[in-house]
């Protein structure tokens, strides 16, 4: 035991301390973002909208984020990370204090746009400071802390949500959201300020290649976004799913929400570690991570018992832990022929247009159709992600012959 428990310690070994200091601020950031795994449930419930309603509102929610990713990646490129993540971190605080007091669908809807614009201008900036602070070879890991970070938050973040809805109301998540957010900016302001922080890593390129321009980085900008579309069913029309089929509480939701970064935060680390000194290929393995989530969904049209949900739940985790941290290692690694932030803006606006259609096309799907129908269609979705990511290996490999 007390050698596993030092194999695992040392798979963090290596790390530079302003990674250290992004990862908590990350995690601050992302344990405070309570509200977004029940903001289907908050519009349906607490609002009264409609499912149609809500996949508009969702829609409105991933145009923000492509807009924002954008914004943040140009910023980036133009002022530097540091002020982006500054900006962002202060103004989401704001917007998701303001965001409780607006009740139409209108007022909603253009609210949750101009919020997620200003909160995802974060990703790319993060990105990018991320790979200044890491070493070349310590960059997977790096990021791998950072969704530690992202997914201890989220662990936490939903099961403490659950029990605030439950005691508070709706209400108390807007607030406890807005007041972690501004504390991570302040955090970042004392301690990532860039006279304090050290660069590891700081690429200049000469004549940059454009992203617009790389065959390659398109079909795994394609194939990321299609990953999103099925992996963000998990945080919309999933929560739905187990309360009006398997008749979970917001708390049982909150937990099973929270088992998959809890479980993230135990084995993610030394499963990457393990995967970097293997033979696999960052493609591959974001490959293999595709068929493990839509296995995920194919379980839950086999059988009525709510211990599915949990089979389903870590199939998805699993198949998570291996392709978000491999695509984000191979987006950083094709940056830095370019403008970091250009190539960075465009992997975050990869998940951002998954935001548009996921929500959206799941809550129409399962208000026409049944969610049994709905997990089919996103099997398929699936399949034709793991089809580009074979396609990426193949274009890959061609550049290296």
């Amino acid at each position: 035991m007390k050698k596993l428990y030092l194999d695992y310690l040392n798979t963090f070994k290596g790390l530079s301390k302003e990674v250290w200091w992004l990862a908590l601020i990350t995690l601050i950031n992302r344990a405070g973002t309570m509200v977004i795994p029940f903001l289907s449930l908050y519009l349906t419930k607490s609002l009264n909208f409609t499912l149609f309603d809500v996949g508009w509102i969702m829609s409105f929610f991933g145009f923000g984020s492509v807009v924002g990713s954008w914004f943040g990646g140009r910023l980036t490129d133009k002022i530097g990370a540091y002020k982006v993540m500054l900006f962002s971190l202060i103004g989401t605080g704001f917007a998701f204090l303001m965001m409780q007091y607006v009740t139409s669908f209108f007022g909603f809807a253009t609210g949750i746009f101009f919020l997620m614009l200003i909160a995802d201008a974060f990703r790319p900036a993060m990105f990018v400071a991320l790979s200044s602070y890491s070493k070349p070879e310590n960059k997977t890991r790096s990021v791998t802390l950072i969704r530690l970070a992202i997914n201890l938050g989220f662990s936490a973040g939903p099961a403490v949500g659950g029990m605030i809805i439950a005691s508070l109301g709706y209400v108390g998540l807007f607030w406890i959201d807005g007041v972690t957010c501004i504390f991570a900016g302040v955090l970042l302001l004392q301690v990532l300020n860039p006279k304090k922080s050290k660069v590891l890593d700081e690429v200049k390129v000469e004549d940059p290649v454009s992203a617009y321009s790389d065959k390659a980085f398109w079909i795994f900008l394609v194939a990321m976004m299609l990953f999103g579309v099925v992996f963000l069913q998990y945080f919309s029309t999933m929560p739905l799913y187990y309360k009006d089929v398997h008749f979970l509480t917001e708390q049982e939701i909150g937990l099973l929400l929270g088992m998959n970064g809890f479980v993230i935060f135990l084995l993610e680390m030394p499963l990457v570690k393990w995967l970097e000194n293997s033979k696999y290929t960052k493609v591959g393995l974001m490959l293999f991570g595709g068929i493990l989530t839509a296995l995920s969904f194919v379980v839950l049209n086999l059988t009525s018992w709510t211990g599915i949900l949990i089979v389903g739940m870590l199939l998805m985790t699993i198949g998570e832990m291996i392709a978000f941290p491999f695509s984000n290692a191979f987006a950083m690694d094709r940056a830095k022929k370019g403008n970091q932030g250009e190539y960075m803006a465009l992997y975050s606006i990869a998940f951002s247009v998954s935001h548009i259609f996921s929500h959206n096309s799941g809550m129409q799907l399962v208000n026409s159709l049944g969610f049994d129908t709905t997990w089919l269609i996103v099997t398929g979705v699936s399949a034709l992600c793991v089809f580009f990511m074979f396609l990426l290996r193949v274009v890959v490999q061609k550049e290296k012959s």
